[in-house]
């Protein structure tokens, strides 16, 4: 089955709403994207009821969260039946202009797909200027985060094994 470029985004999005729950300062987070359709066969526990959703985002438990990214990236490989990698990271936004603000907090979403498909998403962390009743939007422009893009598709990389 092919995934589209709004089926990663959807999946990405996914990502931000559960981190949407966990404080500012977490850890970075990693997940496997899987069909929803094969997850609801192998482990239907983790498919919400009428989640009709193609990709699934799987978080992944990262044996030391003070590994850098660079690192945790550089030693994934993934299963066939995972399709997909998301990772979501905290940077600081700054003005273009480099202006007098020291930026905002923000969560990066990256995501990339088997089939090369890439998107990365960013959640801004909202000030006390922000209208409290406006939802916070996920924004994307095609040139956020290539580095972690390119990092996120190296995980489906074949690595030579020795032998």
């Amino acid at each position: 089955m092919t995934f589209s470029q709004a089926d990663l985004g959807n999946a990405l999005a996914q990502c931000a709403a559960y981190a949407a729950d966990l404080p500012w300062g977490s850890h970075d987070l990693l997940f496997a994207l899987v069909p929803t359709a094969e997850l609801r066969l192998q482990a239907p526990d983790l498919v919400g009821e009428g989640d009709d959703a193609p990709l699934s985002p799987v978080l992944q438990e990262v044996d030391d969260p003070s590994v850098d990214t660079a690192t945790l990236l550089a030693g994934i490989g993934w299963p066939d039946a995972v399709v997909g990698t998301a990772l979501l990271t905290e940077i600081t936004v700054v003005a273009p202009d480099g202006g007098d603000d020291d930026g905002r907090r923000a969560r990066l979403i990256g995501g990339a797909l088997r089939t090369g498909a890439r998107l990365a998403l960013l959640d801004v962390q909202p000030d006390e200027s922000d209208d409290p009743d406006s939802p916070n939007h996920l924004r994307t422009h095609p040139e956020l985060a290539p580095e972690l893009l390119d990092a996120l598709a190296a995980t489906f990389d074949e690595v030579p094994t020795e032998g």
